[in-house]
């Protein structure tokens, strides 16, 4: 890794925290709310797209349903989701507040997601971890991918030497994208081919920083 390293930028499932069980349980309520039939959407499932960016889960995960129906259930999944994150919040990775207490004051740190709007802040607010983060950044706000907000971050923060830390390809290749170097967190939700750097645990970040 480089030495000039001043900021790091997070995705956050499968990265900062497990949110699959909680909502997966808002999909539940979500499909006791729409007159039309979906599959169950299971933890496995939420693990399996996470990272896709919001507007397209839903073509990807029900092809039957009319345009129509996806927005119907976008809107209703939204909402039920958002509700349950705030109420529950979901299982952070063993270390993470510690690490970012440790991180904060040698680093700037950011979240760049492809999840819905509000669901970072969501975060945040259920586990008080504002304070460690400056800026953040998500498709479901911007309707860009993840690379295109990368650098919207780095951007309008004046990012010189940024890292970004991810579990998916996904993350990798819009690091590659955005010209940044990427830390895959191994204990995460996929496999990814290519990185700079590997984490076993969040924890690993104060050791090689």
């Amino acid at each position: 890794m480089q030495n000039n390293i001043d900021s790091i930028i997070f995705d956050l499932d499968g990265t900062l925290w497990d949110a699959a069980d909680t909502v997966a349980k808002a999909w539940k309520a979500a499909k006791e709310q729409v007159d039309f039939e979906i599959q169950d959407i299971t933890p496995e499932i939420i693990r399996s797209i996470a990272g896709t960016q919001h507007n397209l889960i839903f073509p990807m995960l029900f092809p039957h349903l009319s345009p129509e129906q996806q927005k119907e259930l976008m809107e209703v999944s939204g909402k039920e989701e958002m509700a349950h994150i705030k109420k529950y919040g979901g299982q952070l990775y063993d270390g993470l507040e510690e690490t970012l207490q440790y991180l904060h004051p040698r680093y700037k740190l950011f979240i760049v997601s492809n999840c819905q709007d509000g669901y970072i802040e969501a975060f945040l607010e259920h586990h008080n971890l504002q304070t460690y983060f400056r800026d953040h950044e998500c498709s479901g706000r911007t309707g860009d991918p993840k690379d295109v907000n990368m650098k919207a971050i780095i951007s309008r923060n004046n990012l010189e030497s940024p890292v970004y830390v991810g579990d998916t390809q996904g993350d990798a290749d819009a690091a590659a994208k955005a010209a940044v170097p990427f830390i895959y967190a191994r204990y995460g939700y996929r496999e990814v081919e290519q990185y700079e750097h590997s984490l076993e645990q969040i924890s690993e970040l104060t050791t090689i920083f």
